[in-house]
């Protein structure tokens, strides 16, 4: 028990429980800053992390907020660690709580909206917009009162968004800020009028915010806004010719804040890396076709970043021919690189814009790092556009074997020619546990069948019965000897463990695959779900060659219009194998197919052909090809 009757024991906040809260909260009360500076980091991970409040925030607020006012520093950081938590997200009986102790806490804080320094008025103003319309319309006579006597321009311009924020009105007081002398008021603006407007986006207002930008492009020190604020960038997203003209305007490649995290779409929070939002990025991957379109500014804007290189690789993927040369060129310097992940993604950029030398440096990078990750990816890419071509990397990768990453290793399933001259190698690293490496044998030998020879049906044998990646060993064994007793034994007794599990193993088996049919039949049933009931319909396809009760469940699965990833069969790749496609598909599919608007997205900026790419091209192949049925 505390010494405020709170059982931090009984409560638990992102780590488990919450018994170091109150060491941390003592710890903000020293003089030392660094402490302070390591306890805050401590306190926010533990009760906010990515803007997830738990059980212990509730109790922690007054505190926190006791600290802002009368605590030796730190005063900016704890106010935003209060704005967060008032906008954070969590289950809403452990929300609703967190969301009324800062409310609790606001009044007494309100004296710090003048305070003298312009961070504290600035996470005073962030705090207030934080509560929301609910705990904070209140204080609007206070924010007009800092829209007329704040004179620190960045500030003044968070005061334009917190009054936005909570009393949108009809906009005419912001319209009268767009002629303000100071960009950053004007950018405030402008912003929050692009929030409220609706594609497509006033060309005036977007202007605004370009020359505002361009004016003053110094990050802002004040991060994210509380939602609903959108930061200009990421609106001009919503219209891709408004991004344009902003890039045209002075915008850079790389402008906007970090509102969100790209993975989760959570917000971004106070003590999180910010990184720079890219614009250009967004819009390829937002709207299809762009490539063109962003390409000038990417060459120019360039830094020599690897990520900035393994997007000019996959945006190499879907631009036309002639704009090939300009990138090529761009990309040649970073070769000579003396950071392996910037040459290995100038490799890969080289390749996916169809360059001869490509495949010579990717010799290279196997020879001289075949253990890194990104060579893998380099040879990938040369490997994808040049076919054949890409053979002499590919031996290079047969004769580093032993030495290079698993992931490189997989390229030589494509290409059985050179595989089944290391098959000794490959069977040896089927005991390399820990490498990754053992996976990567099975696919490969499994790929080669029958020219993998009987020492390689003997290996997959021991991984089954040894019990190493031992289902898909078991069908691996199967190609590769032709006798499926030892992959239905393991399949049924798998399967009968785990109903419906790794159904789309039993299709791999193809007709001698018919005696594990009863464990899959089944899970064709409505009950089952969708993505199960695909899997199901693939494999009794792949065994029986049935389509009469498996096209339609792998069709709807198809409508999904799901991420499609390597090595894995997309229901649009079952179909096109089907020849056939029902009839109630066929709209829907064509006007996915159709829409400017990409329907998956590529949060991670591969080097490889964006997903949404993938799947678009596949889907127009199906509609080209197959039948259509019902």
């Amino acid at each position: 028990m505390g010494t405020d009757g709170v059982d931090r024991a009984a409560l638990t906040h992102a780590d488990g429980p919450a018994v170091d809260v109150p060491a941390l909260l003592g710890a903000m009360e020293s003089r030392d800053p660094e402490v302070r500076e390591t306890a805050l980091q401590a306190l926010e991970h533990a009760l906010c992390r990515w803007g997830d409040v738990c059980p212990a925030t509730a109790p922690a607020v007054p505190h926190l907020a006791r600290l802002a006012l009368e605590g030796p520093g730190h005063r900016e950081e704890l106010l935003r660690l209060l704005g967060d938590i008032a906008d954070g997200t969590g289950e809403p009986g452990v929300l609703g709580p967190a969301r009324r102790a800062v409310a609790v806490a606001l009044p007494a804080l309100l004296p710090l909206a003048h305070d003298a320094d312009p961070g504290v008025r600035e996470a005073m103003l962030f705090l207030i917009a934080a509560c929301g319309t609910r705990y904070a319309l209140p204080l609007l006579p206070l924010l007009r009162a800092r829209l007329a006597a704040e004179t620190d321009p960045e500030v003044l311009g968070g005061v334009v968004t917190a009054l936005a924020l909570l009393d949108a009105g009809d906009g005419g007081v912001r319209h009268a800020l767009l002629s303000d002398p100071r960009p950053r008021v004007r950018l405030a603006a402008a912003e929050d009028l692009l929030r409220t407007a609706a594609p497509p986006l006033p060309g005036d207002v977007a202007e605004h915010c370009a020359r505002a930008f361009a004016a003053d492009p110094r990050p802002s020190h004040r991060g994210r806004w509380p939602r609903p604020h959108v930061p200009f960038t990421e609106r001009l997203v919503d219209d891709p010719e408004a991004a344009l003209r902003a890039l045209a305007a002075g915008v850079p490649l790389t402008a906007g804040r970090a509102g969100h995290r790209p993975d989760t779409g959570t917000p971004l929070v106070c003590g999180d890396e910010s990184p720079w939002f890219p614009l250009a990025q967004a819009v390829t991957d937002t709207w299809r076709d762009r490539e063109a379109d962003v390409l000038p500014w990417a060459l120019r804007a360039m830094t020599g970043e690897d990520w900035e290189l393994n997007w000019l690789a996959q945006t190499a993927c879907a631009l036309p021919p002639r704009h090939r040369p300009g990138l090529r060129d761009r990309v040649r310097p970073y070769l000579s690189s003396d950071l392996p992940d910037v040459r290995a993604a100038a490799v890969a950029a080289l390749a996916r814009a169809h360059a001869p030398e490509a495949v010579e440096e990717a010799v290279r990078l196997v020879e001289e790092l075949p253990d890194r990750y990104v060579t893998a990816r380099a040879v990938d890419a040369v490997a994808d556009v040049f076919g054949a071509g890409a053979l002499p990397a590919v031996r290079a990768v047969a004769g580093r074997t032993a030495a290079a990453h698993a992931e490189l290793v997989k390229v030589l399933a494509r290409f059985p020619q050179v595989a089944v001259e290391v098959v000794g190698e490959l069977c040896g690293m089927l005991t390399r546990h820990g490498t990754g490496r053992p996976a990567v044998a099975v696919r490969v030998l499994g790929r080669l069948g029958p020219a993998a020879g009987d020492a390689a049906e003997r290996a997959l044998r021991v991984c089954v019965t040894e019990g190493v990646h031992c289902e898909v060993a078991a069908v691996a064994h199967h190609r590769v000897g032709g006798d499926p007793a030892l992959a239905l034994s393991h399949l049924r007794r798998l399967m009968t463990e785990r109903p419906g599990y790794r159904l789309e193993l039993t299709g791999e088996l193809g007709p001698a695959g018919a005696p594990l049919l009863p464990l899959v039949e089944p899970f064709l049933a409505p009950a089952a779900g969708l993505g199960v009931r695909a899997r199901a319909a693939d494999a009794v396809w792949r065994i029986t060659g049935r389509t009469e009760d498996t096209v339609t469940p792998v069709a709807l699965a198809a409508l999904g219009w799901e991420r499609p990833y390597p090595g894995v069969r997309h229901p649009v790749e079952t179909l096109t194998g089907m020849g056939l496609v029902p009839r109630f598909a066929v709209a829907p599919l064509r006007e996915a197919a159709a829409s400017p608007r990409r329907l998956v997205h590529d949060r991670m900026g591969g080097d490889s052909p964006h997903p949404d790419h993938v799947l678009r091209e596949a889907v127009r192949r199906l509609l080209a090809t197959a039948e259509v049925v019902g």
